[in-house]
């Protein structure tokens, strides 16, 4: 159920897209989303903290273009963009991100 839940949600934000601002040219490249655990999902939020709002759970294999990080308390967010939906933008934890080459 909470997978068809996520899976919905998704849809949803990816249809209306999250951000007008399109993805820039400036970007440290292209990772994938690993190491979450089991049935979750990483989660990106509206902005750099767990206070934010999430936007969409992305499972391990998604791929990302990350635009920037900084640190916020004891976790680095880093800005990303979908790689096939380059206007949906959120922030997610850089612990959970795996370069690609």
């Amino acid at each position: 159920m909470r997978k068809a839940v996520t899976a919905a949600i998704s849809a949803l934000v990816i249809g209306t897209t999250v951000s007008a601002t399109p993805a820039t040219a400036g970007s440290l490249g292209r990772f994938e989303v690993s190491g979450v655990d089991g049935d979750d999902m990483l989660k990106m939020r509206a902005g750099p903290g767990t206070g934010f709002i999430v936007l969409l759970g992305l499972p391990n294999g998604t791929v990302l273009q990350v635009h920037e990080c900084q640190q916020t308390g004891g976790t680095r967010w880093c800005e990303v963009s979908l790689d096939q939906a380059r206007r949906v933008r959120g922030h997610v934890s850089w612990a959970y991100l795996r370069k690609l080459r």
